[in-house]
């Protein structure tokens, strides 16, 4: 909560995009410890039937804020500085970090660890390769980049392969860095994979849809803003009701459902055209935040409960990891995919170009979603693993 508290105040003093990007950078970094530890603590505090529960709070932290951001960043923005996107939020962060430095005790058992280097280094190059390349092809091909987005993900690609094999080597004498081990877990890796397909949809969407209303549509940032509010706050919600739900029933009545409504959105979503009634879109969004609300919290339990309690922690960093490769995916998907197709249409005006974009990218949103459909069929409930795992 430093790093974060220290990363928005510089955000906020920022004069220019250097030291702006070097905050968020900051920012990050403590967000990128708190998540998987607020995992962590929970998998290891929380008993086994009631952490659906438990993770549908947790899943309000990870899918309801970006979900409403829009609409909170559209107010701001609206009336105010984009500066006061951070001053809004620094007091917040201040009063947490005093809250947990007061309240929070370390109550876990510690051993002494130590940090491969040559890990931390291919960690960085690998995954900020890949997700550096995506987000060049998101940004249109990345014309504008140092390093194109071809060779960015080549080389991450390559450095994740020595990345994983040194990770197999070390978890042999329990030093790994990110333990894989995880993956050797049926459900999990099941899991994980569509908490990875469900959040390409969803950040495609989230940066899809402001777009559309704002440019083919016509509306402000506000005005997008408050369209996608209905749905943010329905996911809200429901997150708590499907973690118990979740504790009453199991994963599947809850996924399955879920993905449908997912898939069913993204299709209706290509539809969508220049003349679309705003009730019609706030529809469409609210039944696709209902089925992200059925789909994230059974998935993130699933994964996380099948696991012994050493890995709890790496299960953890897992799942995080994959969330951020998924927001730079969807992103790179559903952006390119609209670029492409809005620059070869021809005999148009530039709004059904862009809209006719818009309709394909979420029409390859909907194609994926049909794969998460299909694997929510493999799902199965299981009972927490307790038992120790080997180390290779």
């Amino acid at each position: 909560m430093t790093l974060f508290s220290a990363g928005t105040l510089l955000a906020a003093l920022a004069p220019g995009f250097g030291l702006l990007l070097t905050g968020r950078i900051i920012q990050a970094s403590g967000t990128a410890i708190v998540l998987p530890l607020l995992m962590t603590t929970a998998l290891g505090f929380v008993a086994p039937h009631r952490r659906g529960a438990m993770m549908g709070l947790i899943s309000i932290v990870i899918s309801v804020a970006p979900a409403i951001g829009p609409t909170a960043s559209g107010l701001v923005l609206s009336v105010l500085d984009w500066r006061w996107l951070f001053w809004l939020v620094l007091p917040i962060a201040l009063i947490a970090l005093t809250v947990g430095a007061l309240t929070i005790k370390s109550v876990s058992e510690t051993s002494r660890v130590r940090f491969d280097v040559l890990s931390i280094v291919l960690s960085a190059v690998a995954f900020g390769g890949i997700i550096y390349g995506l987000g060049s092809f998101g940004e249109g091909g990345g014309s504008h980049s140092a390093v194109g987005p071809v060779v960015a993900l080549v080389v991450g690609a390559i450095t994740l392969v020595a990345f994983v094999l040194r990770q197999r080597s070390l978890q042999r004498r329990d030093a790994a860095l990110l333990d894989l081990r995880p993956f050797g877990t049926p459900l999990f890796s099941l899991s994980t994979i569509l908490v990875f397909v469900s959040m390409i949809a969803m950040f495609g969407t989230l940066i899809l849809l402001p777009l559309y209303l704002q440019n083919v549509v016509g509306l402000d940032t506000l005005a997008s803003g408050l369209v996608l509010l209905p749905g943010g706050v329905l996911m809200g919600l429901a997150a708590p009701l499907v973690g118990r739900w979740y504790d009453a029933v199991g994963p599947r009545p809850l996924l399955i459902p879920g993905a449908i409504m997912i898939s069913a959105a993204l299709w209706m979503f290509a539809t969508l055209g220049p003349d679309s009634a705003v009730a019609l879109i706030v529809a469409m969004h609210v039944l696709f935040s209902i089925g992200l609300a059925l789909t994230l919290t059974p998935l993130l339990t699933t994964a996380l409960g099948v696991l012994p309690n050493e890995l709890y922690s790496h299960g953890s960093a897992i799942v995080n990891t994959v969330q951020q490769l998924a927001g730079a995916a969807g992103t790179a998907v559903f952006i390119t995919v609209m670029s492409t197709v809005a620059a070869g249409a021809t005999g148009v005006d530039a709004v059904a170009a862009e809209s006719a974009g818009m309709q394909a990218a979420f029409m390859v949103g909907g194609v994926v979603s049909l794969i998460a459909v299909v694997l929510t069929l493999f799902i199965k409930p299981t009972k927490v693993a307790r038992a120790e795992v080997p180390l290779h």
